[in-house]
């Protein structure tokens, strides 16, 4: 059986992927509670306490690491959030198979692949390279069994609090102005949650996969103008776009903690921010889902 951790919306993906394929779910979440289809398991567990993890863990052969600690207190607490799910890991025998973004990259002029530098300057860019070199470290000791799936801002079914999450595509799918971060005539890659699902169950199907960070699939970047135009078009209303800069950042900042501390990863909206995912799609044969098709289940699933 397949045991995920986390039921948000990756977590999700990754559990519809397996069920697609057939294969035995678990997911493990705080609180214990989501909405699966029939046969799907879902239990509740702390993996800050070391003991429920490694007690939820055992006897599972692959895992799937999709959970994370709330965003405003990831200096605190995601190493030791990682490091008690790779403890059990260990003691199950289990390969961990574990998403992640691409802070830890920091600012890349041109675009970001699998071999560029690790050159983070932000405190949750450094947070973020800390935990890769964690894992890269164990596997290559021969203690872990380990890959990586590394994606984009992703949006799709269940996505809610990512930059083009329900609260960008809610006002889109009703022709309503909708409001985004930074400049939007900058290019950015977007990943499809299903596509990042997919690729993270590939990685689990394949050995040569292991000890290696992959760039799951995603389309050609686009601006992010064009990327909200298009759809505002399968809505079938006008583009009515709104900036959000630092100044707004800040003043949100000061209600919301998840705010205040986007502010620091502003530079990804700022600037182009490309991402590479040949490598992926070159030895998997997976490619991205075509951005029309992607965009039109997003907006579907808002409605």
């Amino acid at each position: 059986m397949n045991l995920i951790l986390g039921t948000g919306p990756l977590g999700m993906a990754v559990m519809r992927e397996l069920v697609a394929q057939k294969e035995p779910v678990k997911m493990i979440s705080f609180h214990g509670t989501a909405i699966v289809p029939q046969g799907v398991q879902v239990a509740k567990a702390d993996l800050m306490d070391i003991d429920q993890a490694k007690s939820v863990m055992n006897g599972y052969k692959t895992i799937f690491q999709c959970a994370q600690p709330p965003y405003h207190k990831w200096s605190e607490l995601c190493i030791p959030f990682q490091d008690n799910i790779i403890l059990g890991a260990m003691a199950a025998g289990a390969k961990l198979v574990v998403a992640e973004n691409l802070y830890m990259y920091g600012l890349v002029k041109g675009s970001m692949h699998e071999n560029s530098p690790i050159a983070a300057t932000t405190k949750k860019g450094k947070v973020r390279a800390d935990m890769s070199r964690i894992l890269s470290k164990l596997y290559e000791e021969g203690s872990l069994q380990v890959t990586i799936g590394r994606g984009a801002d992703f949006f799709g079914p269940n996505v809610h609090n990512s930059s083009v999450g329900s609260r960008l595509f809610t006002p889109i799918s009703k022709g309503k102005a909708c409001t985004v971060m930074g400049n939007p005539d900058k290019k950015h890659t977007y990943t499809f949650i299903d596509d990042f699902g997919k690729a993270l169950v590939v990685l689990s199907q394949h050995d040569d996969a292991l000890g290696k960070a992959w760039h799951v699939p995603n389309t050609e970047a686009i601006t992010t103008r064009e990327f909200i135009e298009e759809a505002y078009q399968i809505a079938g209303f006008p583009p009515d776009i709104r900036t959000m800069g630092r100044a707004m950042l800040r003043l949100g900042g000061l209600f919301i903690p998840a705010a205040r501390e986007s502010i620091e990863m502003l530079y990804q909206f700022e600037e182009d921010f490309i991402v590479d995912s040949r490598k992926f799609t070159e030895r998997f044969g997976v490619a991205a889902t075509p951005l029309e098709i992607a965009l039109d289940k997003t907006l579907h699933s808002v409605n």
